[in-house]
């Protein structure tokens, strides 16, 4: 049991010992203002991407949910709603009473 306990705390403390930390040489974390931008605008790049895979994931997903008269139905309204809209912007807002 002896020889256990000391033998485990030789495996403790060498491998505290072989195992360094990036802190301990200053050259290794001196970075530039530079460097800290370029790193922080990956990351935020990476961040966007994986964000807009999700929405397109969670997109699909939604839709194959959906029958397909649904599915219909949505794009008809879409259309007829856009249809109007591009009405109202070319009437020059008659209804707008600032207008007249």
């Amino acid at each position: 049991m002896k020889f256990r306990t000391i033998f485990l705390l030789f495996l403790l403390f060498a491998g505290t010992q072989v195992v360094s930390c990036g802190s301990k040489n200053p050259e290794s974390t001196a970075i530039t203002v530079e460097d800290a931008e370029k790193q922080l605008a990956k990351q935020e790049k990476k961040r966007v991407k994986a964000a807009n895979r999700e929405k397109k994931r969670a997109h699909k997903h939604y839709w194959s949910l959906q029958t397909k008269d649904a599915r219909k139905s949505i794009k008809k309204n879409y259309r007829r709603q856009k249809k109007a809209a591009r009405k109202r912007k070319n009437a020059g807002g008659e209804g707008n009473p600032l207008n007249h």
